[in-house]
């Protein structure tokens, strides 16, 4: 993982930003800062406010309350500005299929009015960049996903804007593809372009630079990998292999000692703050109900740990506020 960049300007701030639809609040007080060249990401389940904070970002929904800057320019009073120095990708692939790539790729040439002079020569470096050229003739709907998303990256920094909104751009994509997208990504990053980026794929949140985890409206917790890993996850963290997880799980969230556990690949992660004492009585769990136990062993948290920790941690005091207030 390459080292974050730390002393670079601030390119986007947000400061208690909310989006009330009706009583339904999708964003719900958010603040952050982005820095120039930065990777920055939110995780988050569907529904979080993900793409909603990117669309205030963007100048396409007015917000609530609170504010915010991209690129120097106020998301309320001057979100025209900021449309010419933003690209934007959307969940739904937005391009035509009927037309060919060229021919894409030109209309959106059009679209963000580049000079005559300079059409050639972005056409042509989005075609190599997104490895089209051999594929320039073909009609964008006899594209696979993978490539349709390279195009679709392709137009959106046509218009050669600093920082670039990526709204689940790999969603739907196989993973080779995924992996290929984002080395487009960090290829941009390096020339200096400021990446905002969500996802719910926990893998790909690693290869952001910094990372806010969503959840209902609010940012929960952020900071790089790593540190949301350290930081976040001061419990002991069990990798449980053993016959019927599903139902062993069932067993294993009765005890004490065990905070929180969930499926993970085909085995169990159990949270504990004692991990030896712990993993005597998952063994014990374990051989009363007639499960075969492989093995068990404390390993590093992952994203997902931090995820399901997290998440499970505000579900448990939401619900305490709710008995409180009854």
């Amino acid at each position: 993982m390459r080292a974050p960049p730390t002393t670079a300007e601030t390119v986007v701030e947000v400061q208690n930003l909310e989006k009330h639809f009706g009583t339904f609040k999708a964003v719900a007080g958010v603040s952050f800062t982005v820095r120039r060249g930065e990777i920055f990401g939110f995780l988050g389940p569907n529904g979080a406010g993900k793409s909603t904070t990117i669309r205030m970002l963007c100048g396409l929904l007015t917000p609530s309350a609170g504010s915010g800057r991209v690129a120097g320019f106020d998301i309320v009073r001057e979100s025209e500005k900021i449309k010419t120095r933003i690209g934007y990708m959307s969940q739904k692939f937005s391009l035509y299929d009927e037309l060919t790539v060229e021919e894409n790729i030109d209309f959106y040439s059009g679209i963000y009015c580049l000079p005559r002079e300079k059409k050639a020569a972005r056409k042509d470096w989005v075609l190599t960049m997104a490895g089209l050229k051999d594929h320039r003739t073909a009609r964008t709907s006899e594209l696979s996903g993978g490539w349709k998303q390279r195009l679709a990256l392709g137009c959106a920094v046509l218009h050669e804007p600093p920082i670039l909104f990526l709204d689940e751009p790999t969603s739907g994509v196989d993973p080779i593809s995924r992996r290929q997208f984002w080395d487009l990504i960090y290829t941009l990053s390096e020339q200096g372009v400021t990446v905002f980026v969500t996802t719910h794929y926990m893998e790909e949140s690693e290869y952001c630079d910094r990372l806010g985890i969503v959840y209902r409206g609010e940012i929960i917790a952020l900071g790089t990998p790593r540190a949301l890993k350290t930081d976040h996850m001061p419990e002991a963290v069990l990798e449980i292999d053993c016959a019927r997880p599903n139902e062993a799980m069932t067993a294993i969230e009765r005890l004490p000692e065990v905070k929180e556990v969930a499926l993970f690949g085909k085995g169990l992660h159990a949270v504990a703050s004692d991990a030896t004492a712990t993993t005597a009585a998952i063994r014990a769990a374990l051989v009363a109900g007639n499960f075969r136990l492989d093995r068990i062993e404390r390993v590093t948290p992952t994203l997902e740990d931090v995820f399901v920790s997290l998440i499970e941690g505000r579900d448990r005091a939401a619900g305490s506020q709710q008995e409180v207030r009854r």
